[in-house]
């Protein structure tokens, strides 16, 4: 399900994630929601809520990497 405001993200997302990543993370996921809505777009059996999760943390991962504290940092 798509998240409305970045207060609905996960808390892994929200606790570990300075504010700009978290609207990175939370445009991506909505807009892979929107784009692997048909099962026969996703790899394998993942669930569309899966796919959605894995492109969010990937757009994240362009911008921030996970640093020694287990909080991610601008690269």
């Amino acid at each position: 399900m798509p998240y409305a405001r970045i207060s609905d993200l996960p808390d892994s997302v929200r606790d570990h994630t300075p504010k700009h990543a978290q609207e990175i993370y939370k445009e991506a996921y909505n807009s892979a929601w929107d784009q692997y809505e048909d099962p026969d777009d996703r790899r394998g059996d993942a669930s569309r809520e899966e796919v959605s999760h894995r492109v969010a943390w990937a757009a994240v991962k362009e911008k921030y990497e996970k640093g020694d504290d287990g909080d991610w940092h601008a690269k």
